[in-house]
């Protein structure tokens, strides 16, 4: 039996984007021959270091995008609907609390990546499909809880989000993304016979499975192998 590729997520939950790579990524984790990890990152940290402007700053692309996500939605089955006021969700409010709290929940997490996957999912159910905040400590608490952590745990995950050791950590792995080459998320970074194979963005999964010699079913894997 070949040994399983590991294949590193860097994401930010203010990324729509990023959202629709983090779910096809954990559909196909047990489709593929893939161990997934998943590295939170701040996408406005990779987007100063690498010199980039996001898409809603330029009035074409953020028109394209609206309509881009409409149809990404019924493509992928993830119920993306933009918040009110995308730039002020985006911009204005951003996620670096957000970041630091999932941090905080994956440096807690005793079962491997189970809750920081769980509670990323409900971030981005927040602000990407509810139109709610994800900043505030109330915000990142009713999402913890919506995934059965406990109030106990929720209270350290807080305190924990703000201690030196978690911001060095968001530093670290959006540094680590920079070096690999990122300028947005979300990006993958395969590790296939000691080589290092980076991918941008949540359009590139057939290209992808090519390189590390896996079969593209889909957005939807399950359903395709259950036709075969």
């Amino acid at each position: 039996m070949t040994s399983r590729k590991v294949v590193e997520l860097f994401y930010d939950v203010v990324s729509p984007y990023s959202w629709l790579g983090f779910e096809i990524m954990c559909r196909y984790r047990n489709v593929w021959n893939i161990d997934l990890k998943l590295r939170p990152a701040f996408l406005g940290g990779i987007m100063q270091g690498a010199g980039n402007k996001p898409p809603a700053v330029v009035p074409n692309k953020f028109k394209y995008m609206n309509k881009d996500l409409s149809r990404l939605r019924e493509y992928f089955a993830i119920p993306l609907h933009p918040p009110s006021d995308p730039f002020e969700a985006m911009f204005q409010k951003g996620s670096l609390s957000a970041m630091r709290f999932l941090v905080a929940v994956q440096e807690r997490d005793k079962g491997g990546d189970k809750q920081v996957e769980q509670v990323s999912r409900e971030l981005w159910r927040r602000i990407w499909s509810e139109d709610k905040d994800i900043t505030q400590p109330a915000s990142l608490s009713e999402a913890a809880m919506e995934v059965g952590l406990s109030d106990s745990d929720i209270k350290e995950l807080l305190e924990l989000s703000n201690t030196h050791e978690i911001k060095d950590k968001l530093k670290k792995t959006t540094q680590e993304a920079l070096d690999y080459g990122a300028f947005g998320l979300p990006m993958m970074v395969c590790h296939v016979n000691g080589k290092k194979e980076m991918f941008f963005g949540s359009d590139r999964f057939e290209l992808m499975a090519h390189c590390i010699g896996e079969k593209w079913l889909g957005p939807e894997p399950e359903k395709s192998t259950a036709k075969l």
